[in-house]
């Protein structure tokens, strides 16, 4: 049943079920097509997720393999980051426009080629090339959600977004979890075995099972906005990630900042006049929308930070007075809590739905994720106490990863589901450079003449991390608004009903 209520979009009215409901999966749907769809993109976002962490742990590996120092080796993380912040936004728009499932399957064909490559590469050009191909991979998470709103039907589109969230999530960890075993165990080539493999599997599946996209957009790419939107991302998020290396003071980084800002103004200055415009203004301005970006940034900057440092914090020496002195292996085993508890919230997320909306959600994932970080500033004697920290930081990260997307697809047209998506998976990663990098200045400004931080730069670290997830957390009340009337709202089934067959 429609919702009777109506919404006014861009100056024009439009029914607000066409925003929620629609596009209807087609009823009688066959099962097996929409399981092919949520295997298949399942698949995808776990091996490109995996690719974001998989190699910080033997990045000193590489480097030493590949004969590069440590500025080489950064940029093999860097190379990753801008290429991924730029793909995401653009191939989404694309897939807007000329189908989803062809741009699918070339950023999942780019995954593989550069998972090859990675894995034999004989010096660091190559390694970059491999690394930036990878990065055009992270296009499969606006696709895969556009994919799967056309494949599902609406009421289960819900439950489905919160399980892939969460897996997009554990794939993040699931890179710092393996690395270190898989690379003692059969070196660091042999890591990019399980994104080639992952990535393989979904290409498959895609090319026999995959609809094409039934809403597209009309109109084309915009060039002009493209080519800018391109330029700020790169000049941010190239100071964010080298910063520590160049220097904050330094001319490259004030110069990279400055030019980041103004070709930002001028970006947004050409989507708002564009009537073809790449990023629709009028839609990052509806309240749900620039809310949960907002949150994105923030909890991105917060998690992605202790994520980053929290094995360091437990591969700490001994002799350093705080440090529990524990192998890549053991640090791994302690961030398993938190992949074990954030795949089994995105699951829930959606029938939990239901009784606690997706908003409430976001809040309550963003405040459990600041207690952990307060928890590993505090409380940090023993893996146990690490362990348990992880386990609760995995059930805020699952909320807040499964409620995002849902709270982004519900909320815009179909038609841009693609490029929204997109634009809040970019914001997240932009707040993940954002967190990295103070998290590095925190806990860099202690080093010692040992070469090891002081138990306080870690500590200042979470601390900062926690004060930005609470931040993160009271946003959403930022973009409340009272509504006229009640609609009616699909009852939300979890996506093992459909994928599983277990209802």
């Amino acid at each position: 049943m429609e919702a009777a209520s109506v919404t006014v979009y861009g100056g024009s009215l439009r029914s607000e079920s066409a925003s929620i409901l629609s596009p209807p999966g087609p009823k009688g749907a066959p099962m097996l097509a929409t399981r092919i769809t949520f295997i298949a993109v399942a698949t995808s976002f776990t091996a490109v997720s995996s690719l974001q962490s998989l190699i910080i742990p033997v990045l000193s590996q590489i480097g030493s393999d590949i004969r590069t120092d440590t500025v080489g080796q950064t940029w093999t993380l860097t190379a990753w980051l801008i290429a991924a912040a730029v793909a995401t936004p653009l191939l989404g728009r694309a897939g807007d426009l000329v189908g989803r499932r062809r741009m699918y399957l070339l950023a999942l064909a780019a995954v593989a080629v550069g998972s090859v490559l990675a894995a034999l590469a004989p010096n660091l050009t190559v390694m970059l090339a491999a690394r930036v191909l990878q990065g055009l991979g992270a296009a499969v998470f606006p696709l895969g959600f556009g994919l799967v709103r056309d494949a599902f039907p609406a009421a289960k589109v819900p439950g489905v977004i919160g399980a892939l969230s969460a897996i997009m999530a554990v794939g993040s960890g699931l890179g710092t979890v393996i690395a270190g075993p898989v690379a003692a165990a059969i070196g660091w080539r042999g890591l990019f075995a399980l994104p080639f493999l992952l990535a393989v599997t979904g290409l498959m599946l895609g090319f026999r099972g995959l609809r094409e996209t039934s809403q597209r957009s009309s109109g084309r790419l915009n060039a002009v906005a493209a080519v800018l939107l391109s330029g700020w991302l790169v000049a941010l998020l190239l100071p964010l990630s080298s910063g520590n290396q160049w220097g904050w003071g330094s001319p490259i980084v004030i110069g990279l900042f400055v030019a980041a800002a103004v070709v930002a103004g001028a970006w947004v200055t050409v989507e708002v006049r564009s009537s073809t415009p790449l990023v629709d203004m009028r839609v990052m301005r509806l309240p749900a929308v620039w809310t949960t970006n907002l949150t994105a940034l923030l909890t991105g900057a917060g998690m992605f930070g202790v994520w980053a440092y929290l094995p360091r914090l437990a591969e700490t020496p001994t002799a350093s007075g705080f440090g529990l002195g524990a192998s890549a292996s053991t640090a791994g085993l302690i961030m398993l809590p938190m992949l074990v508890t954030m795949a089994s919230v995105g699951f829930v997320a959606g029938p939990l739905s239901r009784v606690l909306p997706f908003a409430a959600q976001l809040t309550i994932g963003a405040f459990l994720s600041a207690g952990a970080a307060l928890s590993i500033a505090l409380l940090h004697e023993s893996e146990l106490q690490l362990a348990i920290a992880a386990a609760v930081l995995g059930l805020g990260t699952g909320l807040v990863t499964s409620s995002t997307p849902n709270l982004i697809v519900r909320s815009v047209p179909g038609d841009q589901v693609g490029i929204a998506t997109g634009m809040n998976a970019n914001i997240r990663t932009i707040g993940g450079a954002i967190g990295t990098t103070v998290f590095a200045a925190a806990i860099g400004a202690t080093v010692g003449s040992s070469g090891t931080p002081a138990e306080s730069g870690y500590v200042t670290a979470f601390v900062i991390g926690a004060a930005l997830a609470v931040a993160g957390g009271l946003v959403p009340f930022l973009g409340r608004v009272r509504r006229p009337a009640t609609r009616a709202v699909p009852v939300v089934e979890s996506p093992l009903a459909e994928v599983i067959d277990l209802a």
